[in-house]
């Protein structure tokens, strides 16, 4: 039976009829796949990179409608004019909500993959983004009350955990050679959600209005339709895929998961942080009008969300440790331009320092995820596990990490924006904040040489998990008592 013949027969790579069995176990239907194993070069070539590609498609597609509910408030606020009785810190409040809420529900997405299947759990999740839209359509007007605002924000966070469902869905589908190019361009087109949002916003403030929000959200009912749609027809739930308790806590002690999480709050967090605050602080410092604040505030998410998939390929390519050290020197720099501007009030130089901030965190973004199943793999490696035992050992902890890794990473959003709001309460401008912002960059610069790049850590062991290869290339050699070396990370 030919590759195509198999996927077309049984919805499996290997051919197992629905129904039937694969390894000793019944085949549940319903376009489960028994059998995956994505370091195999002979399996990945023969079916499982058309299988993962169609999956990782359709994953960015949904994931992407995640981010742009997650974002939603970001451009509702852009809406709200004096007849809302809102001040500027209780806009600041109002877009953390959902950062706060999508930071927290990405734990439990993470395991809901292997619970429901990746497929089923992104049939689901995409149907709950209808809950916000259509709540958010009801209450939106002058007169309703800011709790009930605050209410319905908390509720767009449920498309800020799509991200960790699909994050650890698409991690499962590709060999670790290729994950940081394949969750990089995940994550990368699910973070094109905000800026396309942010257009969409622009667009009806700039032909209806402001006084017409409802047209944003009724366009994104449809697509949310279809996003459902098309993953319930064409996408996988994985088998192999389980659930371990043990696996959460085993990562949760263990310590790289945390110090990941640090440098994703520094990565991430900031990329998710400006998207939502950047209209209100060019409203706020620069005192742009809604329509001009909306004309600006897409592009810097647009560049940071596509080269996403750059910083994992550079990563794939130099080490995901290199790269982030490399941007989070670099934002400090550019967090430095951006505060010499707000200094002198000077909205060109800002912009030039803001955007640039945008786009090293997208950097460090891709760089960040890709250190994540390299740890994981190396850990594997040098417990002395090969071959499929040391793939299975690496999926199970990364899988488990990436949930609260991400999770923490989106609360480093909700710690902008409410810096942002504090910062304009005391001073009246976002100068205190980003001060702040420069001073993490620093600790995050320090942490990621300290623990992965620096030479002589614990007789260089954690030098070794930065600069180490693939089980495929060099994952077997030996430093005399130092342990596997290793270059994923």
């Amino acid at each position: 039976m030919t590759a195509a013949a198999a996927e077309n027969r049984s919805d499996t790579p290997d051919g197992t009829p629905a129904g039937g069995r694969t390894g000793g176990r019944v085949r549940r239907g319903g376009r489960w796949i028994e059998r995956w194993d994505p370091e195999d070069e002979g399996f990945w070539r023969e079916t499982g990179e058309r299988v993962a590609r169609r999956n990782l498609v359709l994953s960015v597609f949904s994931e992407h409608i995640g981010f742009s509910v997650w974002s939603l408030w970001s451009v509702m606020v852009l809406f709200m004019g004096p007849e809302y009785g809102i001040d500027p810190a209780g806009k600041f409040f109002l877009v953390a909500m959902p950062t706060l809420v999508g930071g927290v529900l990405r734990v439990p997405y993470t395991f809901a993959v292997a619970r429901f299947g990746g497929r089923n759990w992104t049939v689901i999740s995409a149907v709950t983004l209808l809950v916000p839209t259509a709540v958010a359509a009801v209450v939106l007007e002058p007169g309703t009350s800011y709790t009930t605002f605050l209410l319905v924000a908390a509720l767009a966070g449920v498309g800020g955990g799509n991200f960790a469902s699909s994050m650890t869905n698409i991690n499962a589908f590709y060999p670790l050679r290729k994950k940081g190019w394949a969750l990089g361009l995940n994550a990368g087109g699910g973070n094109i959600g905000v800026p396309v949002v942010q257009l969409l916003g622009l667009l009806v403030i700039g032909t209806a209005g402001a006084a017409h929000p409802r047209i944003v959200l009724a366009v994104y009912v449809p697509l949310i339709v279809l996003a459902a749609v098309l993953a319930a027809l064409f996408m996988d739930n994985l088998a192999p895929v389980t659930n371990d308790t043990g696996a959460a806590r085993d990562a949760a002690r263990e310590p790289h998961t945390w110090v990941m999480s640090l440098l994703y709050i520094g990565t991430f967090g900031s990329f998710i942080g400006y998207s939502f605050a950047f209209g209100l602080v060019l409203q706020n410092q620069f005192a742009r009008t809604p329509l001009q604040a909306a004309s600006l505030t897409f592009i810097g998410p647009l560049l940071g969300s596509l080269v996403r998939p750059v910083g994992g390929r550079l990563a794939d390519r130099f080490g995901g440790a290199r790269i982030t050290l490399v941007t989070f020197a670099a934002m400090g720099l550019a967090t430095g331009v951006v505060i010499h501007a707000s200094g002198v009030r000077s909205l060109p130089v800002f912009l030039v320092g803001f955007i640039a901030l945008f786009v090293l965190s997208g950097l460090g973004n891709g760089s960040t995820y890709k250190m994540i199943p390299g740890i994981f793999q190396a850990q594997a490696l040098r417990r002395g596990l090969t071959g499929e035992a040391a793939a299975v050992y690496g999926r199970r902890l990364s899988g488990a990490a990436m949930g609260l890794i991400g999770a923490v990473g989106a609360l480093g959003g909700l710690a902008i924006n409410l810096a942002f709001r504090q910062s304009f309460l005391v001073a009246g401008s976002g100068t205190p904040a980003f001060v702040s912002f420069l001073v993490c960059y620093v600790v995050c610069g320090v942490v990621t040489w300290g623990v992965y790049l620096r030479p002589a850590v614990r007789g260089r062991r954690a030098a070794q998990v930065a600069e180490g290869a693939d089980e495929a290339g060099a994952g077997a050699a030996v430093d005399g008592e130092r342990g596997p070396v290793y270059a994923e990370v």
